[in-house]
């Protein structure tokens, strides 16, 4: 469930799309059943028109995609993180006002 500016992804592309991109990356880690990501889901669709050509934004379902979750110790959704050259950089657990993840934008260059 993505926003036409939003991509999916798996565990198959994670390391292509994130890990190795020139540019920084969103990562939405949700599922289908979770209500605060459903709400969230709106606010990550509005950053991907936004911020289009200077950031990438996708989703993961935890459900789906188990191996990414695992890898980034998911214990919880939502959990947003921005990662710029194959690094973590920034991570918000729950749901996350837009302006702090703007911020956050912001503080990395994106």
């Amino acid at each position: 469930m993505a926003g036409q500016n939003v991509m999916e992804l798996t565990d198959g592309n994670f390391k292509s799309e994130v890990l190795d991109s020139q540019t920084p990356v969103l990562v939405d880690f949700w599922a289908e059943w979770c209500q605060p990501c459903k709400l969230l889901g709106r606010t990550i669709d509005e950053l991907a028109s936004e911020y289009q050509g200077r950031v990438k934004v996708g989703k993961v379902d935890i459900d789906r995609h188990k191996q990414a979750a695992t890898d980034y110790k998911i214990n919880a959704i939502p959990t947003v993180m921005i990662f710029k050259g194959g690094e973590l950089k920034k991570k918000f657990v729950g749901l996350v006002p837009k302006g702090q993840i703007q911020d956050a934008l912001k503080e990395i260059g994106g």
